[in-house]
């Protein structure tokens, strides 16, 4: 079947390049359909209480997002004209500022001052806005954009649903700069390891194909991640390369055996395709891996990755060769001369000195260890945007001029008397930390009489059978003190109503960062699991899986352990995407190595002579390969204003050169000092499989 297909294929070149772009159309129409979701605390598991009461805020409270707005040293006629304005912005359910609570019957001044304090600051006044749509949707992004609108500089609009919108702002701005410097840094890898100017252009055609084919199949998904849009092209660029080289070189092979080089192509089709797809699967498995995080962001990212990798795979087999057979003349006519180090002398070295570099693969997992555990990582996430942008100056004022810095809500049922209410607001009042407290008991504890309160008021309050409770402290989302806060919070609304929920930024971050923790042991478990029974498999081993994952697991904890000698804390997304993707994009690197070193013992060379052959043939590949992925995230990681972001890249970036240091500097003295034991807990293993009729795919894999 695959024999015929890919005759088929390599008859009508040229044909086939024009249905791969013919296929652009519905790619870019997919891209455009997929919704993007710059709100990370969606992706909470729903079944939180925090998230359960985002819900009812949503419905029946109409208040999905909310949003502060000060008003800073203008006339109450200024606010009064700016609220009607805000309260006509589509989007918006409800905007009020102390004139609306109370009515323009009830003048200020004979407000108690407890109560005007948490609408006025020397000579700011503070309004809040509701908006009836989440936080992160089309609509409330469109209201906030119209509400800044209608605003004079005078105006700090504050929330987080504001810090979503104007992230949305800075990731659209950085993604083409992204794209363009991971094509630029890894058009000039390639071009340093490869001796042909066009090539590398071809490989990046096939790649972008794939690229526009991936994210044109999200529309399936509905919508994906700001992080994953920020990174899944890079990423896919970045692993998927090597697929290209490989399948490259095997036509370099056949070209010899075949005087129509359609027929040599079609040969290395069939001859790559059970590799790549072996090659690929330790690069999915770790992308799945991301798939069993609580937190469904690691689900994001993980299917829109698998599927990368897979589409990456079939067009590289389906699509690459017809490019290359219409653009193999000027691949072959433009040369130049390429960087092909020799590390002949090294290899020497290091398999003479064999037993010191396996002593000091050993000794390094201590320090290695140490760093990686006292890593610190934050999890408030407007703490990974540049401290400049106005959503994050606005919230900043908030803070300082109103000692707010996070804000709670309380969803309880509508049936306490006024004297368990009293209580109940009396205990909350009196936990360390809360600056204020607004609900419909206590605007009239404070004198005001019911029937001052609006209607309008009375509803943002009062809904189907359940009041709402807005809280605001002085501690930030993400920090101990808040979680404190929020613990005893919910002791004391538990008292009085058990079915009560606590939810806001903090509550959600708060139950983020258990998420997290418990998702960062899990993933890695099960990514460390899935591709250690690969590669059991590929090569009918024990010992080979164990030596092969502990080699890149090593790499991984320095990877993770830097931050902690350089002194940064970083994003907690990122150690746990590292440990997945760094692991499965990279012990291919490892597998290549291995293979060849057991492919030349079965040849019969003693296993000091067969390391050096099967360094000196595999470390220009891995080179190439460390060097892509490497190119290919650098730039995002240098350039990005979201450390989220950046963070992510920027260690893949190093995780990638880490992996190929220890599989170029390490991985031959462990396997050299370790045959012995290998050959006793391996099928075959001496004879690379050539009892059985079929090679198997592990014996053939040059891809990384």
């Amino acid at each position: 079947m695959l024999e015929k297909l890919s005759r088929a294929l390599t008859r009508k070149p040229t044909l086939v390049v024009i249905i791969a772009l013919l296929l652009l159309i519905p790619s870019i129409a997919g891209i455009a359909a997929t919704h993007i979701n710059y709100d990370i605390l969606t992706y909470l598991p729903s079944k939180l209480d925090s998230t359960k009461g985002e819900k009812l805020l949503e419905e029946p409270f109409e208040d999905a997002a909310t949003s502060m707005l000060i008003v800073d040293g203008m006339p109450a006629g200024y606010t009064d004209d700016l609220v009607k304005k805000i309260q006509d912005v589509p989007g918006v359910s409800n905007a009020f500022w102390i004139s609306d609570l109370t009515g323009v019957q009830l003048p200020t001044s004979m407000l108690p001052s407890d109560f005007t304090s948490k609408f006025y600051a020397g000579d700011s006044t503070m309004m809040i806005i509701q908006y009836s749509s989440p936080g992160s949707s089309d609509e409330t992004m469109d209201a906030i954009d119209q509400i800044r609108a209608a605003c004079n500089k005078q105006c700090y609009l504050a929330g987080f649903s504001v810090v979503v919108r104007d992230t949305k702002k800075l990731v659209d701005k950085e993604l083409p700069l992204y794209i363009l410097l991971a094509v630029v840094l890894s058009l000039a890898a390639m071009s340093l390891t490869m001796d042909s100017w066009i090539l590398p252009l071809a490989f990046l055609g096939s790649i972008a194909l794939a690229i526009a084919y991936n994210f044109g199949t999200n529309i399936f998904l509905g919508e994906i991640s700001y992080v994953t849009k920020a990174i899944a092209a890079v990423l896919q660029l970045g692993v998927t390369m090597d697929y290209s080289i490989f399948l490259f070189h095997r036509y370099q092979e056949e070209r010899g055996n075949f005087t129509d080089n359609r027929d040599a192509m079609a040969r290395a089709v069939q001859a790559a395709f059970v590799s790549l797809s072996g090659s690929s699967l330790t690069t999915i498995a770790g992308f799945v891996a991301l798939c069993f995080m609580q937190l469904t962001l690691g689900m994001d990212i993980g299917i829109v990755m698998a599927k990368g990798v897979m589409i990456g795979v079939i067009t590289v087999i389906f699509v690459l060769p017809s490019i290359l057979l219409v653009l193999d003349k000027p691949i072959q006519k433009y040369h130049h001369k390429c960087f092909a180090p020799n590390f002949d002398k090294i290899n020497k070295f290091i398999i003479r000195n064999r037993v010191a570099f396996f002593v000091v693969f050993l000794i390094i997992f201590i320090p290695a260890i140490y760093c990686e555990k006292h890593t610190q990582v934050y999890y408030k996430l407007d703490q990974s945007l540049p401290q400049d942008m106005d959503s994050i100056v606005a919230n900043n004022k908030m803070k300082k001029d109103y000692n707010m810095s996070s804000t709670h809500f309380i969803i309880f049922k509508d049936d306490l008397s006024s004297t368990q209410l009293n209580d109940m607001e009396d205990e909350i009042n009196d936990l360390k930390g809360i600056t204020s407290l607004v609900s419909y008991h206590s605007l009239l504890g404070n004198g005001v009489p019911d029937f001052f309160i609006p209607d309008d008021v009375r509803t943002i309050f009062k809904q189907d059978g359940m009041q709402m409770i807005m809280i605001n402290s002085a501690y930030p989302a993400a920090s101990d003190e808040v979680s404190d806060q929020i613990s005893k919070l919910r002791a004391i609304v538990k008292k009085y109503d058990p079915s009560a929920y606590i939810t806001g930024e903090a509550a959600l971050t708060d139950d983020l960062i258990v998420t997290a923790n418990h998702d960062f042991k899990v993933t890695n478990y099960i990514s460390i699991a899935a591709i250690f029974l690969i590669i059991m498999i590929l090569f009918k081993s024990v010992t080979v899986p164990t030596l092969l994952v502990a080699a890149i697991e090593l790499a991984i904890l320095i990877n993770e352990g830097i931050p902690y000698l350089r002194g940064t804390i970083i994003p907690f997304i990122s150690p746990t995407i590292i440990g997945c993707v760094q692991l499965g994009a990279t012990v291919d690197y490892a597998i290549l190595i291995t293979s060849r070193f057991r492919e030349e013992i079965s040849n019969g060379h003693e296993r000091k002579e067969a390391m050096m052959i099967a360094a000196s043939a595999s470390d220009i590949s891995i080179i190439t390969s460390s060097l892509v992925l490497f190119s290919a995230t650098l730039g995002v990681g240098l350039v990005s204003d979201i450390e989220i972001i950046s963070s992510i890249c920027m260690m893949l970036a190093r995780g990638s050169l880490i992996s190929a240091i220890i599989s170029i500097f390490i991985m031959p003295s462990i396997l050299t000092v370790c045959e012995p034991v290998i050959s006793h807990t391996s099928l075959h293993w001496k004879t690379n499989g050539k009892r059985v009729k079929k090679v198997p795919a592990a014996a053939a894999p040059e891809s990384k």
